[in-house]
């Protein structure tokens, strides 16, 4: 084994070969982040740090669900609000059981904590979204996020065969309790998603059922992230400033801060609660609402000593529904 100190990158195993032929440098994390210098492939340059807190609201949805009229208003208010403003806001009381989402962010574990050569033999396929990836190292030489992903496809209409396949094919003997775990968890998801669809038609004026009708056909890309610690981790990101592209996003998060949205000319942080979902609108939507809401940049920070998790559900129409706006 090689005993450089200065060696920042590991080739994966077992050949040079097959490292040459998938033409991507694979960067072993459990491994960079006890080392002092960072690889300059991931280092961001001219960094911003955020000052000080977004301030989107918390919107409790237990009277939206039980039908109060009074606390339905109030919602509707508040995500009108934020949803103009930036696309950001939280919900609490929103009928996932806190046991799957404990279960959904551990279960991350039996995935990133594998060894780095049986992750690389799960890769992302190019056209698909299913997979591992690593730091993107083979879609991008700089700005690496410093960051590993598993991402795989939900339809749930059609959840129980895809769903079964897939785990099955990738963990082998090991997939029943991730398959069972995650099924549940994206059933919860998009049946939030129906109910967050209904608050934001009422907030735009439309039929209540609209855009839950026009989603029901659609499907989700789901994305565990997980974000180890950086001894350098002002000099880096865990996810660069982006927009989504999807309608709505679902985020499950830990208790470690690291998202972080640019509103007012100025990056804000939002803090984690350990009952709240953090909600965000996409570019999809922003069309679907006439560019009355917004898409806001945002991005994933890491920290100097504590890992992050987090699972994000990005909702999506089906491909073929035609994108247009019911407002005016």
């Amino acid at each position: 084994m090689n005993s450089n100190k200065d060696s920042s990158v590991v080739l994966p195993q077992p050949s040079m070969e097959q490292t040459q032929k998938n033409g991507s440098i694979v960067f072993d994390y459990h491994k960079l982040q006890k080392q002092a210098n960072l690889p300059t492939e991931f280092i961001w340059p001219n960094l911003e740090l955020a000052q000080e807190e977004l301030r989107e609201p918390l919107i409790d949805l237990h009277g939206f669900l039980s039908g109060d009229e009074r606390a339905t208003a109030e919602a509707i208010d508040l995500v009108r609000g934020a949803c103009v403003n930036h696309g950001f806001f939280q919900v609490i009381n929103h009928g996932v059981d806190a046991s799957l989402l404990k279960a959904a962010i551990e279960e991350t574990d039996s995935i990133f904590k594998l060894p780095l050569e049986r992750k690389l033999s799960i890769p992302i396929k190019t056209g698909l979204a299913k997979g591992y990836a690593g730091a993107h190292a083979g879609r991008f030489t700089t700005n690496l996020p410093w960051k590993e992903t598993f991402t795989f496809n939900y339809h749930e209409k059609d959840a129980e065969p895809l769903f079964v396949d897939y785990f099955k094919s990738v963990f082998g003997q090991d997939f029943e309790r991730k398959r069972w775990i995650y099924q549940k968890y994206c059933q919860a998801m998009w049946k939030l998603s129906g109910v967050l669809f209904e608050l934001l038609a009422m907030s735009l004026g439309v039929d209540r059922k609209h855009y839950k009708k026009f989603f029901e056909d659609g499907y989700s890309i789901v994305r565990f992230n997980f974000y180890p610690p950086c001894k350098n981790s002002a000099l880096t990101l865990g996810t660069g400033p982006h927009y989504d592209p999807n309608s709505l996003t679902i985020l499950h998060q830990e208790q470690v801060e690291g998202l972080e949205v640019f509103s007012n000319n100025k990056w804000q942080t939002i803090r984690p609660r350990s009952d709240a979902l953090v909600i965000n609108i996409g570019d999809t939507f922003v069309a679907l609402s006439n560019g009355l809401y917004k898409s806001c940049l945002h991005r994933a920070v890491v920290n100097g000593e504590r890992e992050r998790r987090s699972l994000a559900f990005f909702v999506n129409p089906k491909a073929d529904n035609v994108v247009k706006s019911r407002t005016t």
